[in-house]
């Protein structure tokens, strides 16, 4: 080597090579002579890998020329097939006493036995290899294995950025290889387009550095930056108080101060990089080893990392975390590590076909706004925002909740074929809209829609919805930055009503707590939410909330029938004790001469187990009754439906959730009170045909479950139904599921579930 100038001379003439005018092949040529004749090595060679795990030698100073391009072996095979398994350097004196060496007599290259190879990483996926070998034994130093390494790093730069592109044959390079990927059902559908990152990562352009002493000053000043801000958010998690939040947000101060990660940052600048570039390199040599851990706790840092690097790469570039909405293409598909619903709400929902989540399932906000908006969605994605780039073909199915990364033409075709099929199959449930929800033995079902949001009220005639049969009124103050004043609550609940004039709306009050966390609110630390302090629970013990809410639904009914419904209620009192609080406003509205709504009706979600043995009770008092099967599933089975190693656990098709719902039911022909179910199980034709044959006859679900479910209705007898599900609550002995049972019900009589 030549000291300290050996990595910079050696980046500086790689940079001239690159401006040259010339072909991809003779670029490749003369990068691996510049390489050799720096590393004062007798060989240099460069090896792609192929999708198909196969690597190939594309060019070589020092070998055989015409073994260029025929020469290949496999993932794991060979020295340089271990590089690239292992994706970590190797530095041997002599190569041939290693276990895994072997020889491609085409290439001549059994002559040399000093080896010193190194993984063509980029985003943590390996590339390649870049090898240099001598006939001589040699030890090679630190400072020659860190040379290569960067010299490896700009090599995938030239490989993504295009200049080395045409070397490749189509859909062989690693970079552009069709993933199939797995995740969690967000919102129905099936959506084609391309990449939008969330928080776009930054694209290195500039990779050598001018002023090295410039550059590890601006390295510096940004590290201090991206600390400072870390510490702030530290410090606004700890206002929350003691918990796994804060533990989480400790690890994350702990990587963001670590002498070591700043030591090796430093050092890559030091061979010649930018900062941005020493960044990347740092980040992607991490992920590669990440990447190949196997400890849990090991990997569980991987996000931690990618989460600094990204954040320190837009603190040396001034570039916004977040993607700009004017720029967004006219099919987008957004990728996001997470994102909160005022975020989704903040994006050109016309230009919007699809979201995919790393982080957030089907009960999170975000996912209740996707389905509001119509937009095929996918959560819990493993490391989908690492694997992807800004503009790569993306196809979201929201059916099977599956994620294809740049498929290929016959899966693209074939999903668009899928896509098609859905659309016609959609015009044909909107075909459906005028005729009555009746089944073929004359029992009518009342179908209603979930809402939360003025986008979703259109739906209500588009589908045929007889009303509003859940209206989430918390979404107004999720996307709100600040609690919205009683004038903002009135304005909204009368926008709502004003648009579906014609159709009840039942209003939800406030169901925060738990998993549902206002921005503006500081979030108790408690050791199970779920079970804690939320919904009604906060109305009642902050009277001024719930009375503010109420009065103003109340002032919004004027001249109307008014449906309000009170979630989680756990005992009949808590209902008297909320019932109270309507007298309240009333009184008030009266007394200040404001015009009342028509009629009052007042009721309570059944997602309490302990409202099941007091149904008489509860029947006694309300007006109606609708059931939460999202949240009595989780409670009835103590299983988190956040919680992704017991959220599927129990099926709600099984004995004991249906023999539950039953009992529901059964009380309500019995008091001659309605009964509504508004979870997710009624937007499912399956779930819905059982529940038609357990007694429910009104069924509120999103907007694009209703004509799923109406087609169903029409094809079902219900007393044969009803008939076939009690002998099968009755029969069924300890069986995990009925859904099985159930399918073949709905082949045999030709229901369409």
């Amino acid at each position: 080597m030549r000291g300290s100038l050996g990595p910079r001379l050696l980046l500086r003439r790689l940079r001239e090579v690159m401006a040259e005018p010339i072909g991809a092949q003779a670029r490749l040529d003369k990068i691996v002579v510049q390489i050799a004749f720096n590393m004062v090595a007798e060989v240099c060679s460069v090896y792609v890998l192929h999708a198909d795990k196969r690597l190939e030698l594309y060019a070589t100073e020092g070998l055989n020329r015409e073994a260029v391009h025929l020469t290949t072996m496999r993932l794991g095979e060979g020295i340089v097939g271990l590089i690239a398994a292992k994706a970590e350097a190797l530095a041997l004196p002599d190569a041939q006493s290693h276990p895994a060496y072997s020889y491609k007599p085409e290439t001549g290259e059994e002559i040399y036995q000093s080896f010193l190879g190194v993984p063509i990483l980029r985003g943590g996926n390996t590339l390649g290899v870049l090898v240099v070998q001598n006939r001589a034994r040699r030890i090679y130093s630190e400072e020659e294995i860190e040379v290569l390494q960067t010299t490896a790093m700009l090599l995938a730069e030239m490989i993504a950025g295009g200049e080395l592109v045409s070397l490749f044959p189509a859909g062989s390079e690693v970079l552009r290889q069709s993933l199939s990927l797995k995740g969690e059902i967000i919102a129905d559908g099936v959506g084609l387009g391309h990449v939008v990152l969330h928080e776009p990562r930054v694209i290195v352009d500039k990779l050598v550095a001018e002023n090295i002493d410039g550059e590890i000053v601006r390295l510096d000043e940004a590290i201090a930056a991206l600390r400072e801000s870390v510490d702030r958010l530290v410090d606004r998690g700890e206002e929350a108080g003691p918990g796994e939040h804060r533990e989480i947000l400790q690890t994350f101060r702990m990587i963001a101060h670590d002498r070591g990660w700043l030591r090796r940052l430093r050092e890559a600048v030091s061979t010649g990089l930018t900062a941005e570039a020493a960044v990347e390199r740092v980040q992607s040599d991490t992920r590669a080893k990440l990447m190949r851990q196997t400890d849990p706790y090991m990997r569980g840092r991987l996000h931690d990392l990618d989460e600094l690097a990204n954040r320190l790469l837009h603190q040396l570039t001034g570039q916004d975390l977040v993607a700009s909405n004017e720029n967004l293409p006219e099919n987008a598909v957004l990728v996001a590590r997470s994102m909160g619903a005022a975020a989704l709400l903040d994006y050109d929902q016309r230009k919007l076909r699809g979201l995919v989540l790393e982080d957030g399932g089907a009960m999170s906000h975000v996912a209740v706004v996707a389905r509001a908006l119509g937009i095929p969605a996918v959560g819990d994605v493993t490391n989908i925002s690492s694997l992807v780039e800004p503009g790569d073909a993306i196809i979201v199915d929201g059916v099977m909740g599956s994620v294809e990364v740049r498929p290929g033409p016959d899966v693209e075709a074939a999903y668009a074929e899928k896509a098609r099929l859905r659309a016609r199959r959609q015009e044909q449930y909107r075909s459906l809209r005028d005729i009555p929800a009746v089944t073929r033995d004359g029992v009518v079902i009342d179908l209603h829609m979930n809402a939360g949001l003025l986008l979703d009220l259109p739906h209500v005639v588009e589908t045929g919805a007889v009303s509003i049969g859940l209206f989430r009124t918390e979404l107004l103050f999720m996307v709100a930055d600040h609690f919205p004043r009683p004038s903002e609550q009135y304005a909204l609940y009368k926008s709502v009503m004003d648009m579906v004039s014609d159709r009840p709306v039942t209003f939800r009050t406030l169901d925060i707590g738990g998993d549902k966390v206002l921005p503006y609110m500081m979030r108790l630390d408690e050791e199970n939410p779920a079970l804690g302090w939320r919904a009604l629970r906060i109305g009642l013990d902050r009277p001024a909330l719930l009375r503010s809410q109420l009065r103003a639904m109340l002032r919004a009914g004027a001249g109307r029938e008014v449906r309000i419904m009170f979630p989680m209620v756990a005992e009949a009192a808590e209902f008297d004790r909320a019932r109270a609080a309507v007298d309240h406003e009333l009184a008030f509205l009266t007394q200040h001469h404001h015009p009342l709504p028509t009629e009052i009706k007042l009721g309570a979600m059944v997602e309490v187990p302990s409202l099941l043995w007091q149904l008489d009770e509860i029947a006694e008092r309300a007006d109606f009754l609708s059931v939460g099967s999202n949240d009595l599933m989780q409670y009835l089975f103590a299983a988190d439906r956040d919680n992704k190693r017991v959220s599927t656990r129990f099926d709600p098709l099984s004995a004991p959730m249906l023999r539950a719902l039953k009992s529901i039911a059964d009380v309500g022909q019995r008091r001659n009170i309605p009964i509504t179910l508004c979870g997710e199980m009624g937007g499912s034709p399956l779930a819905a045909m059982a529940l038609i044959g357990l007694g429910y006859r009104g069924l509120s679900m999103s907007p694009s479950s209703i004509g799923p479910v109406k087609a169903m209705i029409l094809a079902l007898d219900v007393e044969a139904m009803t008939r076939f599900l009690g002998d099968l609550l009755r029969d069924a002995s300890g069986e995990p599921s009925l859904r099985g049972r159930l399918e073949a019900f709905a082949a045999e009589h030709q229901v369409p579930c």
